[in-house]
């Protein structure tokens, strides 16, 4: 296995369905904290970071 085949590799299992489980599983946790840290003063703020940030990892 050479060296393409490896990124290629790591760059299928980063859009592959568990690690779009893993990361909306992950950034709903934060999304949560934050609203709770800010009394839900910044929650709207911390689910558009949480959207956008979704968008750029894994596969939806």
């Amino acid at each position: 296995m050479g060296f393409d085949d490896l990124v290629n590799n790591a760059k299928d299992a980063l859009n592959s369905e568990k690690a779009e489980e893993i990361s909306d599983s992950v950034l709903d946790k934060a999304e949560g904290l934050a609203g709770k840290v800010g009394d839900g003063k910044y929650a709207d703020q911390a689910a558009d970071i949480r959207n956008n940030i979704d968008g750029k990892i894994g596969n939806e």
